[in-house]
């Protein structure tokens, strides 16, 4: 079957760094399900584990989580898909990725995809729903409701595909006042539309732009990039017993300045009950199933924003790039082989 992937970690401009491949189909076994992916997204992790992790054993590494497609086989002890089932799902970082026209993945962490939606505008939104569902709801605790005086959430970095979904998650189902950053028209005009009450500049003093629209303390901070350059700024502006929540990857985060103010902080990361095959591993599932009824029913769009033709590894190749000069609105997403 063909596939996309690399034996070396190489910048994206090097010839070698996705290549166009062909390897071995597998089977389903167990609770694994085959789909046929119709439609992928590229997400900032694909970028870092090219730079990071080359492939091993003489064996390429395939890339790519984000994914919706057909059900092309189910293993014995699947209960929740049979063949011919429209899926949407983000995959596991343990696993062998999407890029490729066959994938195999555990049923536990897959949806029914929306009815409304086609493939590459279910594609953009697994990956970061779930990133976005698990720190507002599992991580942060927020309940699901809008009681009056439910506080302020700010997210760092809003226009960008973890961004774009958290916005709308907060909007629709809490009754927080959202708060959203982005630097250029465009993106704070996306910020906007997808239901930011405010959009502030973070190339500026974070203190001072939310100063200026009546909200100097947040309840809850969800760095979604960025967090080392805007360390300071947030633990300036988060509240007393406030809670700061990130997702990437700053070269170090010391903890001590949040001890005055008792403020406690949240990792997430969504590939971890995966990995590790917690217990609650099936949250996965039920989360996907609520979203698409949410996004059937109209209340959550597709954050597609930029399609960037088949997948191959010369458009793999521009979408890398793209992710890469942090100039990204949305997500990126590409649509059969």
């Amino acid at each position: 079957m063909k596939a996309v992937g690399y034996y070396k970690s190489l910048p994206i401009d090097d010839a070698e760094s996705l290549l166009d491949l062909e390897i071995d189909k597998p089977t389903a076994t167990g609770r694994d399900l085959l789909v046929k992916i119709e439609a992928v997204s590229v997400n900032p992790v694909d970028t870092k584990m090219r730079r990071r992790a080359a492939g091993e054993n003489g064996k390429p590494r395939i890339l790519g989580w984000d994914a919706a497609g057909v059900v092309a086989a189910a293993g014995p002890e699947c209960r929740l898909f049979k063949a011919g089932d429209r899926v949407w799902y983000a995959g596991s970082i343990a696993r062998p990725g999407t890029n490729s026209e066959f994938h195999l993945v555990d049923e536990r962490i897959v949806g029914a995809m929306p009815k409304s939606l086609d493939f590459a505008q279910a594609a953009a939104l697994p990956l970061t729903t779930i990133t976005a569902w698990e720190m507002l709801f599992d991580r942060f605790a927020i309940r699901i409701g809008k009681p009056p005086a439910a506080g302020a959430l700010l997210i760092i970095g809003g226009a960008g595909g973890v961004g774009s979904i958290a916005i709308q998650l907060a909007r629709r189902l809490t009754g927080l006042t959202v708060i959203a950053t982005a630097s250029r028209t465009e993106t704070r005009q996306w910020c906007l539309d997808l239901g930011a009450y405010h959009v502030v500049d973070h190339s500026k003093p974070l203190a001072g732009e939310l100063a200026a629209i009546g909200h100097p303390q947040i309840d809850y901070v969800f760095s979604v990039a960025a967090t080392d350059p805007h360390f300071a700024q947030i633990v300036e502006i988060v509240a007393p017993q406030g809670k700061f929540g990130l997702i990437d990857d700053p070269k170090s985060l010391d903890a001590l300045p949040f001890k005055r103010k008792s403020v406690s902080i949240h990792w997430e990361s969504m590939f971890t009950r995966a990995i590790f095959e917690t217990p609650d591993m099936i949250a996965q599932h039920r989360l996907l199933s609520e979203v698409a009824g949410l996004v059937d029913d109209g209340l959550i769009r597709t954050t597609l924003a930029q399609p960037m033709g088949a997948i191959n590894a010369a458009n793999l190749k521009r979408a890398h790039a793209l992710i890469e000069s942090g100039k990204a609105k949305g997500k990126v997403v590409l649509t059969g082989f």
